[in-house]
């Protein structure tokens, strides 16, 4: 079962150091939005070898935790990775039933901005051949049919491509664009287009405040909210404005107003596995890090003072039901919010950086996934709709090739795999692969009814499709998902480095600027692996420290 708990007299902080890579550093602050320059960092990895090596354990292999081993590798680590599923990825995952359909847990796609996310891509060589780029273009469809658009196709960018799509919107009425624009207005993203940090300060100052406290305080109407705002509030995070951060909202409209990309949506040819995970992974084994699936992390050995009580040093982990103990100098938890809460020792919650993480929340959701026998979002030609012989377009059928939202269903946000990511989802003969993402108001609800009332929905925002026939269909639930990014949340989220220094965290719910999405698990995986490559040499570094406690239990 391997080593019991190692009393020491090893000294320790009683909180978490700051960041001591310039790599994390930039990755955090107001500069670290606009910084294009993390392309860059994210494809030409650290640049720095180190002249220790460390023997690295990574608990959980999503985006966070193999891009973390993509960096450690590079810089002269020797990596092994454990993952409780049978299959990499984390809320990103993918796989294939016994009949060859991929099954998601989650709709994935692409912002224009997702600049660290792009630079690991086209480092493992997947950002030309695996992304598709759809057209600026954010659609709403309502019920009957009835389309709306924020349409950012516009000769000069932004701010006034963002200004002519607002102003041009179908989704809203006259007077809800009138107080949209007088709520717009005075927010800090005016502010930001001359002054960007006092705009994000202002940013940061609103978590506290829901977006619909923030919109109707100064002149937003509550019609926006219900016609439009809602369903983009749902899309980034699962709640509604009524409980969402303002701070979360505005940040990636911070964005969308400065930077004309970052509205531009992408999204994979086929499935995460195959156009996400398989690259990466290849990466990692042509650098002999070893990755052990439906390995799940029992226990975090690790030292306690024998005065404090307090934990002082990571020793290693113990893995699977047998609990086979794997010693190691450093440990990164690479994990999701109810991962890390299940995997923490109880006595690591004396420090109140470990303490603060079981304040954090997490919001539910429910992925279905349904086939027809047509184009469902084909709803101007039902002889297209009906024709599944053969390709009608790049899409491979006919319909809608975007990523959609919609107020008037349960599912905020969906796509037409078929159509926007063909490569794994269009199939020969069979039409339209709904994919739609419904949040906690549905997850009670059994599977079978979910594909139900998911059916109905789509028939009820397109009329046409009610002639169209169900084929197949897969429902995931996860009980918790992405973390809550309700008010007052973003003050718990821990650093990388951690009060006891070979131990780590990574994952999107740790502190960086960006949302809980796949560019912030990305920029936590770099930021851990920049700390740790920071730290690793010298008299005081992590190879001295390994050095020093294995001559100490001798």
């Amino acid at each position: 079962r391997g080593p019991a708990l190692v009393q020491t007299k090893m000294s320790t902080t009683a909180e978490a150091p700051g960041f001591t890579s310039e790599g994390a550093k930039q990755q955090v602050g107001n500069d670290s939005f606009l910084n294009e320059d993390l392309m860059s960092r994210a494809q030409n990895g650290p640049g720095k070898v180190n002249q220790e090596k460390l023997k690295i354990g990574i608990v959980g292999a999503g985006l966070a935790g193999m891009i973390a081993a993509m960096d450690l590798a590079d810089a002269g680590h020797d990596v092994e990775m454990f993952e409780l599923r049978p299959f990499v990825g984390g809320k990103v995952s993918s796989w294939q039933d016994k009949e060859g359909n991929h099954i998601e847990m989650g709709l994935h796609v692409f912002f224009g901005c997702y600049y660290n996310l792009f630079g690991i891509m086209k480092r493992t060589g997947g950002f030309d051949e695996n992304l598709r780029v759809k057209e600026h273009i954010h659609t709403f469809v309502n019920e009957g049919g009835k389309l709306g658009a924020l349409d950012f196709q516009f000769p000069i960018g932004a701010p006034v491509s963002g200004l002519q799509a607002f102003a041009k919107t179908e989704q809203l009425g006259v007077e809800d664009k009138f107080h949209n624009a007088v709520r717009l207005g005075t927010s800090p993203i005016v502010r930001a287009l001359v002054d960007f940090d006092g705009g994000m300060d202002m940013v940061r100052e609103l978590d506290d405040m829901t977006f619909t406290e923030w919109f109707t305080g100064l002149g937003g109407g509550r019609g926006s909210l219900d016609r439009m705002w809602d369903a983009i509030a749902y899309a980034l995070g699962f709640l509604d404005c009524d409980n969402i951060s303002a701070r979360a909202m505005l940040t990636i409209f911070m964005l969308f107003a400065i930077r004309t990309e970052a509205s531009v949506l992408r999204m994979l040819d086929g499935s995460p596995q195959t156009g996400l995970h398989d690259p990466i992974i290849k990466y990692l084994e042509d650098r002999n890090v070893k990755i052990n699936l439906s390995s799940g992390c029992r226990e975090i050995v690790h030292d306690i003072d024998e005065k404090t009580g307090l934990p002082t040093r990571v020793r290693g982990i113990k893995i699977g039901a047998n609990e086979e103990f794997h010693e190691f100098d450093t440990v990164i938890a690479a994990l999701d919010v109810p991962g890390i809460k299940k995997v923490l020792p109880e006595s690591f919650r004396q420090y109140p950086m470990f303490d603060n993480i079981y304040n954090l929340d997490t919001v539910p959701i429910a992925t279905v996934q349904v086939r027809f026998d047509g184009w469902v979002t084909e709803m101007n030609d039902d002889e297209r709709m009906m024709d599944i012989a053969g390709d009608q377009s790049d899409g491979n059928g006919a319909g809608i090739d975007n990523l959609l939202y919609s107020v008037d269903t349960e599912f905020s946000c969906f796509a037409d795999l078929a159509l926007t990511s063909p490569g794994d989802y269009y199939k020969h003969g069979e039409g339209s692969l709904i994919q739609a993402v419904f949040d906690e108001r549905a997850t009670s609800r059994s599977e079978e009814q979910l594909v139900e009332d998911c059916i109905k929905q789509l028939h009820n925002i397109f009329p046409s499709s009610r002639k169209l026939n169900c084929t197949w269909s897969n429902v995931v639930k996860l009980g918790q998902s992405l973390y809550r990014e309700k008010t007052g949340q973003d003050k718990w989220r821990p650093k990388q480095a951690t009060p006891i220094s070979n131990f780590f965290l990574a994952g999107s719910y740790t502190y960086q600027d960006y949302l809980d999405s796949m560019e912030g698990a990305t920029r936590s995986g770099l930021m851990v692996a920049d700390e740790i490559i920071a730290r690793a040499d010298g008299p005081s570094g992590l190879a001295a420290q390994a050095k020093a406690a294995k001559t100490q239990t001798a």
